[in-house]
């Protein structure tokens, strides 16, 4: 059985939200580990929660990965929450496509055979 779908949006209830919080960042540090692992790629992951409270994790050392990140100076992928909506709002359009374009064709057909009689 799948899981639900559940709406990208603010939790309105504080305590549904701060329980939201830890389940989903301890989720976030472990898909950050195992990444690390799996790819043997460095990672820096730092969270601020609602009340800036500060949580971090670091495949190795935290200092070392943003002197490193500081000093990179050649372009880069980096990514806001902006363009992730986007780029999910774009798959969701393209998937969408081959089923709308036959019904747009439908619809086409059936406004010209209206304006013909």
């Amino acid at each position: 059985m799948g899981r639900k779908k559940i709406q990208i949006t603010r939790i309105v209830d504080e305590r549904n939200r701060q329980v939201t919080f830890m389940k989903r960042k301890f989720g976030l540090m472990k898909k950050a580990y195992e990444l690390s692992v799996l790819c043997d790629c460095e990672i820096a992951l730092i969270i601020f929660n609602s009340s800036n409270k500060l949580f971090q994790y670091a495949s190795t050392d935290m200092d070392k990965v943003l002197l490193k990140y500081t000093e990179y100076n050649e372009p880069h992928e980096s990514r806001t929450n902006s363009d992730i909506v986007e780029v999910s709002h774009r798959a969701i359009y393209f998937r969408l496509q081959p089923s709308i374009h036959p019904l747009l064709c439908q619809n086409i057909s059936v406004s010209v055979v209206i304006r013909e009689v």
